[in-house]
């Protein structure tokens, strides 16, 4: 059994080097993660230069570019074989709602899964590491049974665990993405030279966390996993459109 291994903070991530410790009884686990802390890098790809593929000490290997880059550039240039499963995390912080499509660790599990791959990003709640063992148990617990019991159709799963210790963590939950406000504004500040500079105000606060969302389960102390799906396509949308476009359009 194989499993790539990669996530959006970094080759030298505590999240990353806690969920290779825990995965290593399970199968053989291969390192693969950015330089740089990536959060936020979504499914972008470097294309205007070229990358460059390190080992560290202990190794991890690393990329010069983003967490999709780093699976890419293993599944198509590094692995004589495919993996059977694409892991990324643990993300320091959540990944829920409207944070999946800008979440650089939910994008190098998704890169698993475009090329065939089942994949699993796993997040712990909140931007400390101080229950990171637990949720690397927790992490543990669900790739194994992924592993004893695989869904058909090569899933992508976006699992989020409460920081809290690992007796104190109820069942897992399936769940659907809840909904955030939108992000709070801009931070503005002056650059030495007097010119503005912003920052990227904090994400918004939960809309939808009613029950059966990844919100709601995590505060409730669940870990919710959620499945997703690659095609955007608006499919409740298509009857209206295809009317809008008969209504006075000229063929």
């Amino acid at each position: 059994m194989k499993i790539l291994l990669s996530n959006d903070d970094g080759y030298q991530s505590p999240g990353l080097a806690a969920l290779h410790e825990a995965l290593r009884p399970l199968a053989d686990v291969m390192v693969i993660a950015p330089e740089q802390n990536c959060s936020a890098a979504s499914n972008s790809l470097t294309l205007w230069r070229p990358l460059s593929v390190l080992r560290s000490g202990n190794g991890f290997y690393y990329v010069n570019g983003t967490p999709t880059d780093s699976v890419h550039v293993a599944l198509t240039g590094m692995l004589d074989a495919k993996p059977d499963l694409v892991v990324s995390g643990i993300n320091n912080g959540e990944n829920m709602g409207e944070d999946t499509l800008y979440s650089g660790t939910v994008a190098a599990a998704t890169e698993g899964v475009m090329f065939g791959i089942p994949a699993i990003a796993f997040s712990l709640v909140d931007k400390d590491w101080a229950h990171l063992a637990d949720a690397a148990r927790v992490a543990a617990e669900i790739v194994a049974h992924f592993l004893a019991h695989p869904l058909a159709g090569n899933p992508l799963l976006n699992v989020n665990i409460p920081n809290r210790p690992y007796d104190e963590l109820h069942e897992w939950r399936i769940t659907r993405l809840g909904k955030r406000h939108p992000s709070q504004p801009v931070v503005a500040q002056t650059n030495p030279r007097g010119e503005p500079i912003y920052w990227i105000g904090p994400a918004g606060g939960a809309r939808d966390a009613s029950e059966g969302t990844d919100f709601h389960a995590v505060s409730q102390g669940h870990v919710a996993i959620t499945p997703l799906q690659l095609d955007l396509t608006h499919q409740a949308m298509l009857p209206a459109l295809r009317e809008w476009l008969g209504a006075g359009h000229r063929a």
